[in-house]
């Protein structure tokens, strides 16, 4: 039976072949919609899976009619759309899921049940069909332990009385699975966790840290800090870290592995509002709220998240450096031009959106 010690090879190959799409679940979020534009201008055809629970078809609009790319409007975790999307890719980008602090806060059954279960039926479909699979981890993953985080040490997402361990476990689980399927199948599968990633069509939404900041920065409101600020991240740039998916996806025998993604460069969520605040220009307070005005009881905010990314540069030899106060530039810059342009039309829907779970 094949297992993790077979032949390795790229999960994806530099040469683009038209008839194996790339499938990209997801593809219409944050994150997806960098890679989707990147895959497209390497020369790659695409599809796009995304039900838009949390996607937009807009994030898409500067590649809408691009004849490459083919845009399915449905839930992966429905298995005749996993398995029709499977059947025809040459590999699998796996970005689907419920994301958001806030998110997990207020709804963490459905959190917790729509990331295992997306996970569970992709990864058999791909599976079925010996089709490569990268599948989007998080840092979340790693709960209490240890900083900075690496990805051989033992997880400690915490208890189950509390509601973040839920969804660390069902990343994990997500992990465990897709190594489980190339130990029993062969399917090639890498792992990435990603830590925090900031950039355009980034919303505030459901606990995104940055574009909070900036929003509220700008409307000159308080800038609302949760806890005493003096908890840390790493953020990198969309840019970098779609680079760094693409990388590992075009290196060769990487299979069968974890790999943190994100920049290590360490900031605490109160100097990242003070910056905010001092590029815009904004007046804005910057005020202290208590996590129980905020979050449900017993809800944990890790105090520190660092990657270790020594694993993540020895494939490379490069990881996400862009310094956070470049990132905060482009942002505001970006904004500003935003609310400069007169109100556009709506978007027509590009030609190639199928809502047809099958199609």
């Amino acid at each position: 039976m094949p297992n993790s010690k077979s032949p390795s090879r790229a999960l994806l190959p530099r040469a683009a072949d038209p008839a194996r799409p790339v499938l990209v679940t997801g593809g219409a979020g944050f994150i997806g919609s960098h890679l989707v534009e990147t895959l497209l201008a390497a020369g790659h055809a695409v599809h796009v899976v995304d039900d838009l629970s949390t996607g937009k078809l807009a994030h898409l609009a500067a590649v809408a009619r691009h004849p490459r790319l083919r845009i399915t409007v449905a839930s992966i975790a429905e298995p005749q759309v996993a398995e029709a999307a499977c059947a025809t890719a040459g590999m699998v980008f796996h970005l689907a899921g419920a994301v958001g602090v806030q998110r997990l806060a207020s709804e963490p059954l459905h959190v917790m049940q729509r990331n295992l279960r997306a996970s569970d039926v992709l990864l058999a479909a791909a599976a079925a069909h010996r089709c490569p699979v990268l599948l989007a981890s998080s840092s979340e993953v790693y709960g209490d332990g240890p900083v900075p985080f690496r990805e051989s040490e033992s997880l400690r997402p915490g208890s189950t009385e509390g509601l973040r361990g839920g969804y660390a476990c069902a990343k994990a689980m997500a992990e465990w699975l897709a190594l489980g399927h190339q130990q029993a199948t062969g399917t090639p599968v890498l792992v990435a966790r990603l830590f925090n990633t900031v950039g355009p069509r980034q919303v505030a939404d459901h606990g995104m840290v940055l574009p909070r900041f900036l929003r509220q920065a700008l409307a000159g409101a308080p800038i609302t800090v949760y806890g005493d600020g003096a908890q840390t991240r790493c953020f990198a740039h969309v840019a970098d870290v779609v680079q760094a998916l693409v990388g590992l996806a075009q290196a060769s025998g990487l299979e069968h592995t974890v790999f943190n993604v994100g920049s290590r460069v360490e900031t605490a969520v109160g100097e990242l509002a003070e910056l905010v605040r001092a590029q815009s220009g904004s007046r804005s307070p910057i005020v202290r709220v208590p996590y129980a005005q905020v979050f449900p009881h017993g809800f944990v905010d890790p105090p520190r998240r660092v990657p270790c990314l020594d694993r993540l540069r020895a494939a490379l030899g490069r990881e996400p450096a862009r310094p956070l106060a470049q990132i905060v530039a482009e942002l505001l810059s970006e904004a500003r031009n935003r609310a400069a342009e007169p109100a556009a039309e709506p978007a027509a829907e590009p030609a190639t959106v199928r809502a047809a779970a099958c199609d």
